[in-house]
Order: C-alpha cells, then sequence, then structure tokens
C-alpha cells in the first residue's frame, strides 16, 4: 500500500443559520429558531421537501477520507472534533487541502453542493483560500473550473454526464448497487432536527457512513474509468473491511456500517447463477 495521499473524499452536513433566516426571509420579524421552523414550512408546501437552501446554512459536519494514490484508505477522519465549530471546520478544511498540496477533491454532487457551501462558509468566516480560486490563472487551470477533474471529481458528474441526465436515488441508490449500506437510520433530512437536539456526534457519524459509500462509488467509478482493475477494486474494499473491522471497536459508526454491509454481486464469478437469474 502507498501511503503517498492524492486524494481527499468527503462529505458534509450542514443546518440553517436560525438568525439569517429570521433577518432576511422574515426581516427580523420571528424569532429565530420559529424562523426555521416557518421557513422549513413554507418550503414543504411549496417545493414538496423543507430543505433550506445552502445559501442559508452553516457547516457542522466535514468528515474526509485520506485516500493514496493507489487508492487504497489511509484513514477516516472528522474536522474539529468534538468541538464540531463551524469557523473551524471551514478553516481546517481549506488549510488541510492547501497543506497537503491540494489533493483531489472526491464527492457525491459536491459541486452543486458541498464546496459551494464551504466556499460561502470561507466568505462568511473571513477565510482566504487563494490556490483555490486562483483568480490569475487561465480559466480552465482554475481549481473550480467544473471540468478540471485533478483538483475536483464530482461522482455524480461522472455518472450523469455533467448534468446531461439525472442519476434518481443519488448516493444511496449508487453505494446499494455495490451492496453498501447506503442511507440506513439516519437520513439528511433529519439532520437539522438532531442537530436542534444536541446529538451532534450522530450526525458526525452520519457523515462518516456517507463518506465511505462515496469512497467505495469512488472505487467502482475508477474501474469504470480505467483507472483501476475490478481485480484490484475488490482486493482494496477486500482490505478496507478489515481496517473498518479493526477500528470498530471503537467506532459506532463502523460497527453500525459493518452490520449492514453487503458484498458487490460478481457475475463474472458467479455465471451460472447469472444466467439462472436472466
Amino acid at each position: 500500500m502507498s501511503d503517498h495521499l492524492a486524494y481527499f473524499v468527503f462529505d458534509i452536513e450542514s443546518v440553517a443559520d436560525a438568525q439569517l433566516v429570521s433577518k432576511v426571509h422574515f426581516n427580523g420579524k420571528v424569532p429565530p429558531q420559529e424562523a426555521i421552523r416557518k421557513y422549513r414550512d413554507e418550503l414543504l408546501e411549496k417545493n414538496d421537501s423543507d430543505f433550506i437552501p445552502y445559501t442559508f446554512q452553516i457547516p457542522i459536519s466535514v468528515v474526509i477520507g485520506k485516500v493514496a494514490d493507489d487508492f487504497s484508505l489511509l484513514d477516516v477522519v472528522v474536522l474539529d472534533e468534538p468541538e464540531y465549530r463551524p469557523h473551524e471546520i471551514c478553516n481546517k478544511f481549506w488549510r488541510g487541502w492547501a497543506a497537503y498540496k491540494q489533493p483531489t477533491f472526491v464527492s457525491f454532487n459536491g459541486r452543486g453542493f458541498d464546496i459551494p457551501m464551504l466556499e460561502q462558509a470561507a466568505f462568511r468566516y473571513g477565510i482566504s483560500v487563494p490556490g483555490w480560486f486562483a483568480i490569475d490563472a487561465k480559466t480552465f487551470e482554475q481549481p473550480r473550473n467544473r471540468y478540471n477533474l485533478k483538483t475536483h471529481l464530482d461522482l455524480c458528474d461522472i455518472l450523469t454526464n455533467y448534468g446531461a441526465t439525472r442519476f434518481n436515488g443519488g448516493l444511496n441508490l449508487a453505494a446499494s448497487i455495490l451492496g453498501k449500506p447506503g442511507k440506513m437510520e439516519t437520513q439528511g433530512s433529519m439532520v437539522q432536527d438532531l442537530y436542534d437536539a444536541g446529538e451532534l456526534a450522530r450526525i458526525n457519524d452520519y457523515c462518516r457512513c456517507d463518506v465511505l459509500d462515496t469512497y467505495f462509488i469512488f472505487l467502482r467509478v475508477m474501474v469504470l474509468t480505467g483507472k483501476l482493475s475490478l481485480h484490484d477494486e475488490q482486493i482494496l474494499v477486500r482490505k478496507t473491511k478489515d481496517w473498518l473491522t479493526v477500528h470498530a471497536e471503537n467506532s459506532p459508526a463502523y460497527r453500525q456500517y459493518l452490520d449492514s454491509w453487503g458484498d458487490w454481486f460478481n457475475p463474472w464469478e458467479n455465471r451460472d447463477h447469472a444466467e439462472q437469474k436472466s
């Protein structure tokens, strides 16, 4: 296994800034917590979803899977644990990316939510990120360029040909195709209520599991694009399961993930069974 870090596989969780929602959406005439409830009710009636736009949100969990240049998982880290302070989470995210010499971000729909959320957080907290914006560079060389896969590999972009189609089912579907847990007891729609109830540890465990799902999807996309053989991908999956087994002794999230673990059905090794099913 290589120990040269090349990728940051990451996911974030965020919640609404109650003061901001009250000030901007209700002109400060509605108390902050009531403003969130009222805004969610309005969104649910209008959009069939009560998810508040990221522009009104702050990050309260960022988990990063550190991945080597041979695609092996080196570690999974939770930023600013156990304080989970939004300004420090944002600062550690961007400072870590620079300190590790700008590894490739890997996300699932991170261009549509996670990165814009963390860019706005940097704006909010006065954090300078010159290496990411690189405004003096040629447009196609800037890290933020949508088609710059060297700096950010959005797996959803790959699977939808940059939005030419929709990947209905999202991260949960992609993980489930590979036999991995996908969404378990905690759902993204629950994060705001869990935060209000003070359950930050549970939110971060949920984020850990999303990062693991994203990592396994990343491996399969590397097979899809010819960067990794199917044989080597399966070796990495087994090694990662062994890694999780060791760390599950001290991590409820990893124990839950392993309890829901499923192996991908390989038709190349189970040809007779596959032919019978068809």
